[in-house]
C-alpha cells in the first residue's frame, strides 16, 4: 500500500536510487522508491559496469554483492597512448587493496539489487511515472500515475536519482552541458589470449578505447567519433574486428568474435547545484560523466551512500529531514570528491584526444613519470578508487 506521507520519496529505480533506498532500510526513516519503467525481465542492457573497489565495499554493506554471480576482478590496469611511447601499470598491491575493481553486467547487477529491495519489504513501485514536482520550505510533494490512477506523496525530502529531466522543474536546479562530439559503442569481444584480471586504457586522437576483463573475454568501450559510428556498428564482424585490433594494437592477440554491439552519445553535464528547497540530486540526474576511468557510476553510489548517512544522522544532529541545513552539509561533503572526478575525466579527454604531436609526447612522459613513482601512483590509485578521499 502506497501511503500519503513519507521522510523520503526517491524517484528513478537504477542501481544509485536502489542503493539509496537500500541504506534507508531498517532504519526509522520511511522512504518510498518510484520507477516510471516496469522491472525488466531480460538482459535488455547489455553494458558493462567497471565499480572501484570503493563501490565493491559499500555493496557489499547494501548486502547485495553476495546475490552478484558474474564478478570479474581487475588487478592491473594498463594505461598508454596509441603511436607514442609511454605507458602506465596500476596494480592493486599500488594502492593497498586486493583489487583495484570489479566488472559486473549492469542487469545483472539491477536484478541483485531488486531482489534484495523485495526480500527487505522496501517500498518499491515500478511503473509510477512522476509527472510534477513541488517543493515548499516545509515539504516536497510529488504527482504521479500509477495503474491508470493519479496520486500525490508528501515528503520531508524528494530524491531525484533519474536522469535529469525531472529537476527542470525546480527552478533552483540548472545543467551545464558540453557535448564532446564523440560516441562510445560497447559489445563483449573474445580475444585468442587469455588475460586474467588486466583492463586496458588506451588513449587515441578520436576518444580512449578500453578492454575491460570480463569472465574470459573482454568488454569493449570504443570511443568514435559522430561521423564513424554508425559505419562502425554496421560492419561485419570480422570487419568490425580487424580494425578494432588495428585501433587497440595487438596486446591480446588476434581478436576472434564480437558480441552485439550498441552505441550511445557522449557528453558531460552536471548541475550546478545539487541541492534545492526540500530536493537533492544524486547519480546521473546530478552528473554525466565520460566513462574514461569508469568514474561515473562509482561517483553516483558515493553520492547515494553518503545522502543516506546524512538522513539517518539528521535527527541525532537535532535537524529535520531536508531541512537546509542538512542538505547545506551534504552538499558541502559531496562537492569536492563531484568536483574532482568531473575535473578528472574531462582533463584526460580534453588531453589526451587530439592529433598535436608535441601534446602527444607530453602525455606520454606522463605517463611514463607515474610509472616510475610508487608514492605518486598509489595517491592516483586510491582516488580513483575511494574518490577525494583516497
Amino acid at each position: 500500500m502506497i501511503a500519503d506521507h513519507y521522510d523520503v520519496v526517491i524517484i528513478g529505480g537504477g542501481p544509485v536510487g536502489m542503493a539509496l533506498s537500500l541504506a534507508l532500510r531498517q532504519t526509522n526513516v520511511s522512504s518510498i522508491l518510484l520507477e516510471a519503467r516496469g522491472i525488466p525481465e531480460n538482459d535488455e542492457d547489455p553494458r558493462p559496469l567497471a565499480l572501484s573497489y570503493g563501490s565493491q565495499l559499500i555493496l557489499e554493506k547494501l548486502g547485495v554483492w553476495r546475490n552478484l554471480s558474474r564478478i570479474t576482478a581487475i588487478k592491473t590496469i594498463h594505461i598508454s597512448n596509441r603511436g607514442v611511447f609511454g605507458e602506465t601499470v596500476l596494480t592493486s598491491d599500488d594502492a593497498d587493496v586486493p583489487a583495484l575493481g570489479f566488472v559486473v553486467n549492469y542487469h545483472d547487477l539491477f536484478c541483485a539489487m531488486h531482489q534484495h529491495l523485495i526480500e527487505n519489504d522496501s517500498d518499491y513501485i515500478a511503473g509510477a511515472a512522476v509527472t510534477r514536482l513541488e517543493t515548499t520550505k516545509s515539504q516536497g510533494k510529488v504527482f504521479f500515475t500509477y495503474q491508470d490512477q493519479e496520486r500525490t506523496i508528501h515528503a520531508k525530502l524528494v530524491v531525484l536519482a533519474d536522469g535529469g529531466q525531472l529537476a527542470k522543474q525546480i527552478p533552483d536546479f540548472t545543467y551545464t552541458v558540453h557535448d564532446y562530439q564523440q560516441w562510445a559503442i560497447v559489445a563483449n569481444i573474445q580475444a585468442a589470449q587469455k588475460q586474467a584480471g588486466i583492463a586496458y586504457e588506451r588513449f587515441t586522437s578520436d576518444g580512449p578505447v578500453a578492454m575491460l576483463p570480463n569472465a574470459d573475454n573482454f568488454a569493449l568501450v570504443w570511443t568514435v567519433s559522430p561521423s564513424a559510428v554508425k559505419e562502425i556498428i554496421a560492419q561485419d564482424e570480422q570487419t568490425f574486428l580487424t580494425n578494432l585490433h588495428q585501433h587497440f594494437g595487438d596486446r591480446l592477440g588476434k581478436l576472434v568474435h564480437a558480441g552485439k554491439r550498441s552505441a550511445f552519445p557522449l557528453s558531460l553535464k552536471y548541475a550546478t547545484t545539487t541541492t534545492a528547497q526540500r530536493a537533492v540530486l544524486i547519480g546521473n540526474a546530478a552528473q554525466t560523466l565520460h566513462p574514461v576511468a569508469g568514474q561515473g557510476f562509482n561517483l553516483g553510489l558515493r553520492d547515494a551512500y553518503e545522502l543516506a548517512r546524512e538522513i539517518i544522522n539528521a535527527p541525532s544532529h537535532s535537524l529535520d529531514i531536508g531541512s537546509s541545513a542538512m542538505l547545506s552539509k551534504y552538499r558541502q561533503n559531496r562537492k569536492m570528491d563531484s568536483s574532482a572526478s568531473r575535473i578528472f575525466t574531462d582533463s584526460l579527454i580534453k588531453i589526451f584526444s587530439n592529433n598535436n604531436k608535441l601534446l602527444q609526447q607530453a602525455c606520454g612522459l606522463g605517463l611514463s613519470t607515474l610509472d616510475c613513482i610508487p608514492s605518486l601512483k598509489h595517491f592516483v590509485a586510491r582516488r580513483m578508487i575511494f574518490g577525494v578521499r583516497g
